[in-house]
Parts: structure tokens; C-alpha cells; sequence
């Protein structure tokens, strides 16, 4: 007993260590604060949070396509051909803007609108957002995260919205029980439910990456109880994705955490696995238990912040993505990507889909996923399937065929959209979209990008352009930094300066 208690006290000792540490790290921050004249955070969200009750009625303008940003939301209208485009951040070295603009895309019109509507959600980045076909058309919006002018100060949120389709009108939906503030999380909706899977939460003095589950019923408007059995866990993660099949399982792969190696120093993780969270028969609305999956096709590369878009068809498209590359204990840089694959959650296959024009004189067929082998390893067959739409050459032993495989970089062909990360999808009546998204080069300097594309999924012969990018600098450590703050834009926009000794952003 007396050793047991001797431990006891040890582990209250390094809690209360703990404690002091957080009080002389948030004492530290707040002299830092008051010598630079920058307000708490709550203060600046709450200020904000104010001007968008100023607006008093709901204004519709027809617009330019909306400026570079990455961390926003891409969702399809659950009942007409139109993107819609939600928050999202621009940072080009020194300042950085935060956004609450929603925008309507028409994809015959080819037009943008630009819609302001009293009351709604202050500006965020790294937030969900998902629409459902109920009176009217509803999005619904959770969660994100705001930086304080010096970025010394992140507020991440946990408020719930809907926003109703019909009379373009936000509500603020008051419910307890829900999920902690965070951002990086991932939503999705099956069986009149919302599912909000894991994220973050990072103040610039601790941080938390989060695996729990919670659901909430679009018919009651309640946060439901679940009960999460057995002794499979996906560790804590932001940034991956997230899929709902048709019998209410949920699926979750990839991602990325971080945890402390040394004193300062942080070490990321991408993550490659997936994991199920399936409901039980017996209990299907409270208990849930998660199992781990492996999927067969051509496994993709280890990436975080990849875009993803499902289908009515039952297949999920990601495309892009980064994957940090340690060069030492210190330095990271960033591998991003640009390949295109296909998961099909019926059977959990994954494709690697190759964009080309047709070549009619050769009669090549389109959607062929055709991946150069290391031909180091053993010999190996091959299986070509087909579902209607694509044809898939999936290579595998000679004793299992749905073993998964990698490729080489660089050995699809060369297309567009560009390398990034964090880009907006989206699919309507069989075409995917891309907008936006963000790339670091090797000299850390980020772009954050504004074009939009569009792939027919029935051909997969090319990519068509439908927005050009536009140009932005990159502003050095010579830029003439405004000590005075923040500068806000209109309703929807929030310009800060970052400190010479900020942190580039989290990877949502």
C-alpha cells in the first residue's frame, strides 16, 4: 500500500508540474500580448461574432470567383447543379485572412454568386460542412478554428449551424452534449445523422488530436448517446478522411498527428490505415464498435490533407495531398501530390485513375489505372474489372489478387490540377470538381490557389479547366509588417500580421 500511494502522489506531483508550466507559458503569452496591443481571443471573436448580427437583411450579388484559400468547404447542392463555397484562410507570408463569404457556384450559368445572410457563423477555417436534401436543402456546419492577428492565439469552435437553402437563412442550432472545440475534424451524414470523427485542438502552448465519435440527429436536433465496444481504436488524427456507405457504415482512413519527441521539438505522422465504425444489429442507433480494414488495389501514397468527394455511386475520389519528409530532427519538408484515385466502399478496392485524352488511331481505353512496378520484386499478375464506368488493371501475387501494392512517383501521366493539399471537392450529375487548395516549395514559401476544375468521371479523358489561377506573392521577411493588428474586410474576411517567431499552419 505504501508504495502504491508513494506512486500516487508522484503522478499528482507532475500534474500540478504540468499545471505551473501551462500558467508560466500563458503568463509569458499574455505580456507578449499586451506589449504588442493584441486583444484576447475571446475578445476578437466575440467582436466579430457582433458585426455579423449587424447585418440585418439577406443580399444575393452576383460576383467574381472568390480569391485563393485553403481549409474551406466544397459541398454540393442536394438539389441543384450549383457548388456552394464555405470560410476557409489566405496566408502569403505575413498576413493572414480568415473567411466566413459563402458562395454559390451555377455550373451552366458559369456564374458566382456571392450571398450575405444575417446572423451566421464568424470567419473559420479548418470546419465541415454538409448538405442534405430536407426542406429545401439544408447545409449543416460544424466546428473550425480562428487566428489572432500575431497567430500567438488560435479559437477553435464547437457551435453547430444550419443553413436553410430555401430562404438563404442561417440558425445557430443550441444543443449540448457535443463534441469538444476543434478543427481538422471530419463530418458526414448517414441515416438522418450527423457522424463528427476526430481533430484537434491547439491554443500555441498544448495541443490535443482527437479519435472520439459523436452523432447528431437531424430529426430531434440532439447530440445522441453512442456506445463505442470493443478494443479497436484509430489513434487521434486530423485531416483524413471520411465515407459513409449506404447500410450506415462509417469508414475513416489517413490523416496526420503530431506528439513530443523532446523538449520543443514535435514529430508528425501521417497515417496510412482505415478503420470501420459499424453499427449493431441489435442497437443500431447507440452502439457502434470499430474494426480495421485492409483495402485491396493500388494503395495510395502516405499522404495528410487529401481532398475527397463521394459519389452517388458509392465510390469516394481524393485527389492530392502532403506527406512530410523529415530532412532532420528540426527541418521537414513537405511531398505533395496530385494523383487521382477511386475507393469503392462497397468492396473497399482502391483505383488509381490515369487521365488522358483518347487516341483513336491506337483505340487506348480511358480510366486505366496503369501503374509502373518495382521490378525488383517477385513476379506478379495481373486482373483487369470493370463496373460500367471504369476499367481497372489491379496487379497482386500470384496467391492473392487483392493485395495491396504501391507505385512509384511520377509514373502516371502529367496533368492538372497542380500538387496541393487541402483543395475542395465535390461530384454533380457524374462530373468532379476541384477548387483551390495550397502548395509549399522547397524554399517554404506557400500558394494558395483559386482555380477550378472539373473531370468528366464517365470518360476520365481530361480535365477541363473552368477558372485559371491567380497570381499572388509571396511576401518575405523585408515586408513592411502593420504592428497595429488586424485590418477586417467587409463581413467576411479578417486580415492579421504574423510575428516573426509564428508557426506555419496547422494541417487540417
Amino acid at each position: 500500500m505504501g508504495k502504491k500511494d508513494k506512486n500516487k502522489k508522484k503522478g499528482k506531483g507532475a500534474e500540478k508540474t504540468a499545471m505551473k508550466t501551462d500558467k508560466k507559458l500563458a503568463a509569458k503569452q499574455k505580456k507578449l500580448l499586451l506589449k504588442i496591443g493584441e486583444a484576447a481571443i475571446e475578445e476578437i471573436v466575440a467582436n466579430l461574432e457582433s458585426e455579423e448580427a449587424r447585418l440585418k437583411e439577406v443580399t444575393e450579388t452576383i460576383c467574381e470567383c472568390p480569391s485563393p484559400r485553403s481549409n474551406f468547404t466544397l459541398t454540393a447542392h442536394p438539389e441543384k447543379d450549383e457548388i456552394i463555397l464555405f470560410g476557409g484562410e489566405f496566408f502569403n507570408g505575413q498576413k493572414i485572412c480568415i473567411y466566413n463569404d459563402l458562395y454559390f457556384y451555377n455550373i451552366s450559368k458559369n456564374e458566382w454568386r456571392l450571398v450575405k445572410s444575417p446572423s451566421g457563423p464568424a470567419p473559420r477555417s479548418g470546419h465541415q460542412m454538409c448538405s442534405v436534401a430536407k426542406e429545401g436543402g439544408q447545409l449543416w456546419l460544424f466546428g473550425g478554428e480562428h487566428a489572432s492577428p500575431s497567430q500567438m492565439q488560435f479559437y477553435h469552435y464547437k457551435d453547430l449551424w444550419v443553413f436553410q437553402l430555401a430562404n438563404k437563412r442561417w440558425e445557430k442550432i443550441s444543443a449540448p452534449n457535443g463534441p469538444s472545440p476543434r478543427s481538422g475534424h471530419r463530418m458526414t451524414v448517414t441515416k438522418k445523422k450527423l457522424i463528427v470523427f476526430g481533430g484537434f485542438h491547439d491554443n500555441n502552448q498544448a495541443y490535443k488530436y482527437f479519435n472520439d465519435v459523436h452523432m447528431f440527429s437531424l430529426e430531434s436536433y440532439t447530440w445522441l448517446k453512442i456506445d463505442i465496444t470493443g478494443t479497436i481504436l484509430p489513434p487521434p488524427r486530423s485531416g483524413c478522411c471520411i465515407s459513409a456507405s449506404p447500410d450506415g457504415k462509417i469508414l475513416i482512413w489517413g490523416g496526420y498527428s503530431k506528439s513530443q519527441v523532446k523538449k520543443e521539438i514535435d514529430r508528425g505522422t501521417t497515417h496510412t490505415d482505415m478503420f470501420a465504425l459499424t453499427p449493431d444489429k441489435s442497437q443500431p442507433n447507440e452502439k457502434f464498435k470499430w474494426t480495421t480494414v485492409k483495402p485491396g488495389g493500388f494503395k495510395p501514397l502516405p499522404r495528410s490533407s487529401v481532398g475527397f468527394a463521394q459519389a452517388a455511386n458509392g465510390k469516394v475520389y481524393c485527389f492530392g495531398g502532403v506527406m512530410d519528409i523529415e530532412e532532420d530532427e528540426e527541418n521537414l519538408r513537405g511531398q505533395f501530390g496530385n494523383e487521382l484515385y477511386c475507393l469503392d466502399i462497397s468492396n473497399n478496392t482502391w483505383r488509381l485513375l490515369d487521365i488522358h485524352k483518347k487516341e483513336k488511331s491506337k483505340g487506348k481505353k480511358t480510366g486505366v489505372a496503369d501503374c509502373e512496378m518495382d521490378e525488383s520484386k517477385e513476379e506478379t499478375k495481373t486482373q483487369t474489372t470493370t463496373d460500367g464506368i471504369f476499367t481497372i488493371t489491379v496487379a497482386g501475387p500470384s496467391s492473392s489478387s487483392s493485395e495491396i501494392h504501391t507505385h512509384k512517383e511520377g509514373t502516371i501521366s502529367k496533368f492538372e490540377p497542380s500538387h496541393r493539399m487541402n483543395a475542395g471537392l465535390c461530384v454533380i450529375k457524374g462530373n468532379l470538381y476541384v477548387y483551390g487548395g495550397i502548395y509549399e516549395d522547397d524554399y517554404n514559401k506557400q500558394f494558395t490557389y483559386n482555380d477550378l476544375y472539373s473531370l468528366d468521371l464517365h470518360k476520365l479523358d481530361e480535365w477541363k479547366t473552368i477558372i485559371t489561377n491567380t497570381q499572388h506573392d509571396w511576401m518575405d521577411d523585408d515586408y513592411d509588417k502593420d504592428s497595429s493588428g488586424s485590418e477586417t474586410g467587409s463581413d467576411s474576411e479578417t486580415e492579421t500580421d504574423e510575428d516573426e517567431d509564428g508557426e506555419s499552419m496547422e494541417t487540417d
